[in-house]
């Protein structure tokens, strides 16, 4: 059965706003290029998402076939993540009242993303008398399994609210097999309904062959073994890994400090939120200042530039449902050395398009890091075979299986995983 409108449900970030600042990130991403997947393909998207200024109009045509909805929930600035389960009323009450105005049947099919807007997913798709799909993107059984120095383990609500979005969901999306597996071993998810459908690379943008062309306008001298960091600067993500891999190297190698870089893209987000400056601090404590550069969150196109800069991009996580930061990077032609950990064993080609490291220590990383930064050839090698990797990940298949997801679920009938 063909899906003509869905309602995408992303409660606590909208898919407009900056990826790599406060809470957006990989998922933001993720909603928009599938959205726009799915524009392309005839369905008809409206996203609803948590107003966060009052200045916002309350609909948004963004492109072709894609409206955004700003529903009123809390206060509009000041309000953490960690605060919204307790305005999930009031969002599903706006949302309710869209079905209202529209007419009933209006929508064929709810996706949510993230847990908190599954929750608001299981009853407005009760109400429409539609299908649920839902992904996960992070949950917090596995988090609270990896946490990170000094990271708080999420509470027991989510854990609570995700067993129930499980249970009541006609089809989970997983970004790997490790992700179903998790949601089959620790959720007790029904295998019949987990489909795995792994995210995708925007191959236009992020594409190889531009390293000199993207050091020039970013300012960065030819002979720089450039280290990126790409992402929201939060414990979860590890970023002090990097800073702490560079120290050493600088260490075993005086010689490097001349050409050796560290650069931080991002801003701080999560509970990095409760120390700012604390990434900075190291960074002074460990005699850096020279070799770091802080970075605010960019546009796509200026993070495309920094990838292919870069000699090598690190993505230290404890936790990863998949990496986007990985296979935009290695679509760019920049090998990645990654922890190994949830999906970035598939994200990344352990020992063809970059090293995955299995532990979350500092040494770990500058033994990974070093030859790569010492020999150029390896490093160009292995960022070929990286373009090669990354170009299965388009957003072009990701929509088709999730339409092939959807169109299981109004069938209520068990999908065939490809």
């Amino acid at each position: 059965m063909s899906v003509r409108r869905v309602a995408i449900l992303s409660a606590h970030t909208s898919p407009l706003a900056q990826p790599g600042d406060g809470d957006a990130g990989g998922m933001n991403v993720y909603v928009m290029e599938l959205s726009r997947q799915l524009a392309v393909r005839g369905v008809e998207v409206e996203i609803f998402t948590r107003a966060t200024s009052r200045h916002q109009d309350e609909t948004v045509r963004a492109e072709p076939g894609i409206t955004v909805r700003h529903v009123a929930a809390g206060p509009f600035e000041g309000l953490r993540k960690e605060d919204l389960p307790a305005q999930l009323c009031s969002f599903v009450r706006d949302v309710l009242r869209v079905e209202a105005e529209l007419g009933p049947g209006y929508f064929d099919l709810v996706h949510s993303h993230y847990w908190l807007s599954g929750q608001v997913g299981t009853v407005v798709s009760e109400r429409w008398g539609v299908p649920l799909v839902h992904t996960m993107h992070t949950m917090a059984k596995v988090k609270n399994a990896q946490l990170a120095a000094g990271d708080a383990p999420e509470p027991l609500g989510r854990v609570r609210g995700e067993e129930e979005i499980v249970r009541l969901a006609d089809r989970l999306i997983a970004n790997t097999d490790d992700e179903r597996a998790q949601l089959v071993g620790l959720y007790d998810a029904d295998p019949a309904r987990v489909d795995v459908v792994h995210p995708g690379v925007d191959l236009d943008r992020f594409r190889a062959g531009r390293q000199g062309q993207a050091r020039r306008r970013l300012g960065i001298a030819d002979d720089t073994a450039l280290i990126l960091f790409a992402g929201r600067i939060q414990p979860l993500k590890a970023p002090d890994l990097v800073l702490g891999a560079a120290a050493r190297l600088l260490a075993e190698d005086p010689s490097l400090r001349s050409r050796l870089r560290v650069a931080v893209v991002g801003g701080v987000s999560g509970s990095g939120m409760d120390r700012p400056t604390a990434l900075a601090d190291l960074s002074a404590r460990l005699g850096l200042d020279d070799v770091v550069r802080f970075v605010p969150a960019v546009t796509q196109d200026v993070l495309a530039d920094w990838y292919a800069a870069a000699s090598v991009v690190c993505v230290p996580s404890y936790n990863e449902s998949f990496g986007l930061v990985a296979i935009e990077a290695q679509a760019c032609g920049t090998p990645v050395v990654a922890a190994r950990v949830g999906g970035l064993p598939t994200a990344v080609s352990d020992g063809v398009s970059g090293v995955l490291v299995d532990r979350h220590d500092a040494a770990d990383y500058a033994e990974a890091l070093r030859p790569l930064l010492a020999d150029r050839a390896l490093c160009e090698a292995m960022g070929a075979k990286a373009v090669l990797h990354a170009a299965g990940f388009g957003w072009d298949a990701t929509a088709e299986r999730t339409l092939a997801v959807y169109a299981a679920a109004r069938e209520g009938t068990p999908h065939v995983r490809t």
